[in-house]
């Protein structure tokens, strides 16, 4: 294939400011220059540097006044919710209730399931999402028909049928053995084909019987490099009702740990309500969890501790939560997650925000070594901005004097609108002019 060269200000996050600092975290080339050959990224770094030997034929585009990144990763985000996102005046019980369960029953039918598959990765490209772990509803057809539309598209992405056996109504219900039967079906069929993986998938605790948690626990271990996915502590009244579920169990974590659940594969999304030794179990057994703010303060359920995870070295992504979140845009994330953290007096740093949007949302999906920041032998799944998306941003942006504040500016005022294109692998899969 042709190789391709990209001319453009290059910012990537090659490790977590919250560990090595600021500065040896990012690296930042304006009017830089990004080369991709087979869809991977063959050289990143200054023009004059690049440009005298670049390959024979290769395509120049230049995108110069524009900003380029790593793609956004969003840890935690459901496929069936996106016709019940924005519903009104509930909390979390109430809501999977009221609205959740009632949405995604109609996900047995697998032509609907293709249907939502093709807008919901549409959405997740046009926002610049080039990666997600992705809940399935609980009918193997709607994580098959999620799966083939993913594999047209050559993008990276994980996702799992939903496991719940009890506590929900039937027609979202499977039971222990029919959950493993159909979760394995479609491990065998897509896990490794092409970018795509398999997450055991767990619903949350109350909603799963002892024999269903130990099965998703052994197809864990019978599988090489599945993950784990999974709700935990998100809502006061959600664990009140796993301490009488699970008399027996120490705290939230524990009704999963005990059946092999807590692994360096399980993202735990929420856990807003975790205690600090709860954090500890999770940073020694190299757990991630999928920051949700957006939905976290759409369903009233609270405020996530990043810096109590940033101690105990817990592994950190963001997720949009959709349709708790109320947005596929990781950037409209990123701005409810800088509110999170001033509601608890922590700061958010603009670098701390790429990096859990980018670099470490493939950390906690153990994809680190595959996407998640412009370095040399990565895939080339990459972002570029429009600085003037919208006339407000373009005006602010022009007052920024530094790439720190430049991000802190786009995080705040930019959305979907903001991405003028989003390549997967090498290919432009995504062009706001198209």
């Amino acid at each position: 294939m042709t190789a391709i060269a990209i001319i453009g200000d290059l910012f990537t996050l090659v490790d977590d400011p919250a560990v090595t600092g600021a500065d040896d975290a990012h690296r930042y080339i304006p009017g830089g220059m990004l080369v991709i050959e087979d869809g991977m990224i063959t050289a990143v770094g200054e023009r004059s540097d690049i440009e005298p030997v670049l390959p024979e034929g290769a395509e120049v585009i230049d995108c110069s006044g524009s900003l380029v990144t790593p793609g956004f990763i969003d840890t935690h985000i459901h496929f069936p919710q996106i016709d019940m996102i924005a519903s009104y005046g509930e909390q979390l019980l109430d809501w999977l209730e009221n609205y959740t369960f009632p949405a995604e029953a109609r996900y047995a039918d697998k032509t609907h399931a293709a249907d939502a598959a093709e807008f919901f990765l549409n959405e997740l490209l046009r926002n610049g999402t080039t990666s997600a772990l992705v809940y399935g509803s609980v009918h193997a057809a709607s994580v098959d028909a999620l799966f083939e539309a993913a594999h047209t598209r050559n993008m990276r992405l994980v996702a799992g049928k939903s496991l719940m056996d009890r506590n929900v109504p039937d027609a979202v219900r499977d039971t222990a053995e029919s959950g493993d039967k159909d979760s394995r079906w479609l491990a065998d069929t897509w896990h490794g084909k092409g970018r795509l993986g398999y997450a055991v998938t767990p619903r949350f605790a109350p909603a799963c019987s002892d024999e269903q948690l130990a099965r998703a626990g052994q197809m864990l271990k019978d599988y090489k490099g599945l993950l784990m996915h999974t709700h935990m502590s998100e809502n006061s009244a959600e664990i009140q009702w796993v301490k009488e579920l699970y008399p027996d169990a120490k705290d939230y974590l524990d009704a999963y740990a005990r059946f092999g659940l807590l692994t360096d594969s399980s993202v735990f999304a929420h856990c807003i309500h975790v205690s600090g030794e709860e954090m500890q179990r999770m940073g020694e057994a190299d757990a991630a969890i999928a920051h949700c703010p957006t939905s976290n303060l759409f369903l009233g359920s609270g405020l996530f501790n990043l810096r109590e995870a940033e101690k105990y070295g817990v592994k950190v992504g963001m997720g949009t939560d959709v349709g708790a979140g109320t947005s596929f845009s990781m950037l409209e994330t990123l701005n409810e997650a800088y509110k999170v953290g001033q509601l608890r007096g922590d700061k958010l740093n603009p670098f701390k925000s790429f990096y859990l949007a980018t670099l470490g949302g493939a950390k906690a999906l153990n994809m680190a070594d595959k996407v998640g920041s412009l370095e040399v032998g990565k895939e080339a799944d990459f972002l570029v901005f429009d600085m003037a998306a919208t006339p407000l941003l373009a005006r602010r942006l022009t007052h920024c004097k530094t790439i720190e504040e430049t991000l802190f500016v786009l995080s705040i005022l930019g959305d979907d609108r903001s991405i003028a294109e989003t390549w997967i692998a090498g290919t432009r899969a995504y062009s706001a002019n198209a």
